[in-house]
């Protein structure tokens, strides 16, 4: 019994860790838009922090971060079509 409860927690932790990773804003910008690049990074950071958050209160944060952590994945989707647009528009 207690070796079932081991790798049930095991497992839950692979779950999660890898769920935090698939959340994990792509750096795609590329280097001829420093500003929205340093944009992208920012959305890193505040994702890290989020989920720092998450960590240190047992995930309870009544989905609320995890909404913000979809909220920074849509922004950065956003940033990368931003210079997709400029690219376009040769700028």
């Amino acid at each position: 019994m207690k070796r079932f409860i081991s790798n049930a927690i095991l497992a839950n932790a692979v779950l999660c860790c890898a769920a935090a990773y698939a959340q994990t804003p792509p750096h795609n910008v590329g280097d001829r838009h420093p500003n929205l690049r340093a944009a992208q990074h920012l959305v890193d950071q505040a994702n890290r922090r989020i989920d720092d958050a998450q960590r240190a209160n047992e995930w309870d944060l009544g989905g609320h971060a995890q909404r913000a952590r979809d909220l920074l994945v849509q922004a950065n989707e956003e940033l990368k079509q931003a210079a997709e647009t400029a690219n376009t528009e040769h700028r």
